[in-house]
């Protein structure tokens, strides 16, 4: 990948391809995304309350307005709503509350006058006040609404019993608040509860369909596809890549909204609790947008490089333990781990770099919070003493201000995941929009009868341009015939049953089956003709008759049974505790060689196809395990055509006719004994390998 091509404009290109996997989701995700702004109206909630409280309840003063001017007495008249009329010309009284709606110039007025100059509390008579109301009743004043206004040193002075006796409303109040709170608390617990699990429904759904249509993609490809990519490339793409695609959809995208609204509100309920104060902590923004930006910069760039040094790691890791015992045979591990060293040193430098970024950009944000903070309370401290801001507003301030860089804080995490998952991305896509599939016909060849006549026309093939593997090659295999292709290795012998498999198609010629071209065939009816059995045999994790099978429902226990036979694995199969059903380790790592080689004999001979080929099947057995392959052979010789490829040529001496390949060319033909006869190539290559 060009170091380049994560820009914005490649990233947003990336969510678009994405967009298809999220649409069938979409409700989920709005569901999610609607519970995430319940969530942030409970989050921007919290400090109100906290705010109404202390306001109301907490400190919950009021002041009587003594004009003695006439500018005063306009003040309050002017104001008149924001003042309490007393009963019977006692005066009125303005809560602490409507002194911070007053005008500035209007309150200054007041203030310069001792206008507001005693502070009382509202009590309501009950029967549980009046008794200490009654002792107080020489400093009462009574109010309008039949309360009474008792001066706030004047309830100092009591016992707590009787404070808390005369003050029973606000603690009803603060009760309420705390109980509202608690509330508040519930619900955004289970709105978080709901929002993780919709995100992990929508998340893990979308991850299932991209990764379906990755392994769906990648059985439709010809073999060049996976010979250009090994499998840890693959299963990393289908494992690792997604995860992290799943992280994105989780942790990023609906929580970008959230703190998008979280943002926006507690910018607007600070405007909106108080202005001049909201206005000095805006200041802050410009400075937090530019230290974001200048952090996604760097970000970016040292997550690139250590993105590409941990690439260069796992490949290097991946390829040595691999070939760990060849490291240890030639001792050379001292050398691997120089190399080791090397790598492992750029990723350390390119991990260090992003370390540096995060170690200023996390420090920067904490220090602005706290700049935030102490601007708050110094400027927010001086206008609560002026009488221009309440004590709770200043109090909600702190804790908008706290939930403001929160968010901001986390933006590393997010820019962390959703690099990674661009990244990822970009490499499944790159993955999905290669296309190495063999062109399939649009009307398909229904043949009837196969009776296994296979033809080779004029073939010519090459894996890389101008460095061709097989040239001109001739031939034809009839029904019931053995036909062995013998030849030195690299000669072009794999390569031309791979041709009749159509795993590739031929450059030059044509390939029949049944006299129809292979091109023309449907693709899955054409192998169901065809069994391979290879040198390096692979058997799958699970028991001996799911290995015989591969799942295939029309292959009765009869068939299996006989299949077994005349592998000759009937006998060690019956040996194994639990005959069929043994569990075979992956690979096969827990049978032999031999064993393993009959079971791949037997899942062939079970398919019961027309053509059989044997790919250097016994170059890697015990002459014991070849006689009974050579009499399972035997058993079948004549009931299907058989393709024979090997080194070993007495395993090829009784077929019906002989290739002899060279160089990616038939230079002999001829059974056995015309070509010993003969005394060429395939005379000089008997007698190199016997003697």
């Amino acid at each position: 990948m060009e170091e380049g091509r994560l820009g914005k404009a490649y990233d947003l290109n990336l969510l678009k391809r994405l967009w298809p996997y999220a649409r069938p989701y979409l409700r989920i995700i709005l569901t999610a995304l609607l519970v995430s702004m319940g969530i942030t109206v409970f989050a921007l909630a919290t400090p109100y309350i906290s705010k109404l409280a202390i306001d109301r309840y907490i400190i919950a003063t009021w002041y009587m307005a003594q004009a003695n001017t006439l500018e005063q007495q306009a003040v309050v008249d002017q104001n008149q709503s924001y003042f309490e009329p007393g009963a019977r010309g006692a005066g009125r009284f303005i809560s602490h509350i409507n002194t911070r709606k007053l005008d500035p110039r209007d309150l200054h007025v007041l203030e310069t006058g001792q206008v507001l100059s005693d502070t009382y509390y509202k009590i309501t008579p009950t029967k549980r006040t009046l008794p200490v109301l009654e002792r107080l009743k020489t400093r009462l004043v009574p109010a309008q609404d039949g309360d009474y206004f008792v001066l706030q040193d004047a309830v100092n002075s009591l016992a707590p019993e009787e404070m808390a006796i005369l003050r029973a409303g606000d603690l009803a109040g603060v009760m309420k608040l705390g109980l509202l709170l608690l509330v508040f608390v519930a619900g955004t617990f289970y709105l978080s509860y709901l929002e993780y699990n919709l995100l992990e429904k929508a998340g893990q759904n979308i991850m299932a369909d991209i990764r379906l249509d990755l392994f769906t993609h990648c059985q439709s490809q010809s073999l060049s596809f996976f010979d250009k990519h090994p499998v840890g490339r693959l299963v990393t793409r289908a494992t690792n890549d997604i995860e992290n695609l799943n992280e994105m959809f989780k942790s990023v995208v609906v929580t970008v909204f959230k703190d998008m609204f979280l943002l926006t509100g507690i910018i607007a309920v600070m405007a909106y609790l108080d202005w001049r104060l909201a206005l000095v902590c805006y200041a802050l923004i410009p400075v937090v947008v530019i230290s974001a930006f200048v952090f996604s910069a760097l970000a970016r760039d040292a997550f690139r490089q250590l993105r590409a040094t941990v690439s260069a790691i796992n490949s290097f890791c991946q390829e040595r333990f691999a070939a760990m015992a060849a490291i240890q045979l030639y001792a050379v591990e001292a050398h691997e781990m120089a190399r080791f060293e090397k790598i492992n040193e750029k990723n350390f430098q390119a991990g260090m770099k992003q370390v540096r970024v995060f170690g200023v950009f996390l420090p920067v944000m904490e220090f602005l919070s706290h700049l935030g903070l102490a601007i708050i309370i110094w400027y927010g401290g001086r206008r609560v003493l002026g009488e221009q801001v309440t004590l709770g507003t200043v109090v909600a301030f702190i804790s908008y201000l706290r939930t403001f860089f929160r968010p901001l804080r986390d933006i590393a995490e997010k820019y962390n995941i959703m690099q990674a998952a661009m990244a990822s991305s970009e490499r499944i896509f790159e993955f999905l929009d290669e296309d190495q599939t063999l062109d399939l016909p649009k009307n398909p060849v229904v043949v009837d009868d196969v009776l296994g006549n296979a033809e080779f026309d004029a073939v010519g093939f090459c894996y890389e341009a101008n460095k061709p593997i097989l040239q001109d090659i001739n031939f034809t295999a009839k029904p019931g015939e053995m036909i062995a292709l013998v030849g030195r290795t690299g000669s072009g012998k794999t390569t031309l049953m791979h041709l009749l498999f159509r795993f590739y198609d031929p450059e030059t010629g044509t390939v029949r089956l049944e006299d129809t071209n292979l091109r023309d065939w449907d693709l899955k009816a054409l192998r169901s003709h065809m069994a391979l059995i290879q040198q390096d045999v692979f058997l799958f994790a699970g028991t001996i008759r799911d290995n015989i099978t591969l799942g295939n429902p029309d292959i009765t226990e009869e068939a299996i049974a006989q299949a077994m036979d005349q592998a000759e694995a009937a006998g060690f199969v019956a040996n194994l505790e639990k005959g069929m059903d043994h569990h075979i380790a992956e690979r096969g790592i827990n049978l032999s060689a031999g064993e393993c080689q009959l079971l791949s004999f037997a899942r062939a001979l079970a398919y019961n196809t027309e053509i059989l080929i044997l790919d250097e099947a016994t170059s890697s057995v015990d002459p014991q395990t070849e006689r009974a392959i050579q009499r399972a052979i035997l058993k079948i010789a004549g009931k299907r055509t058989t393709l024979v490829v090997a080194h070993r040529l007495s395993t090829v001496e009784r077929a019906d006719n002989i290739l002899v390949v060279r160089q990616g060319r038939i230079v002999e033909t001829g059974t056995h004994s015309q070509l010993m006869e003969k005394q060429g190539h395939y005379y000089k290559l008997r007698q190199v390998l016997s003697g």
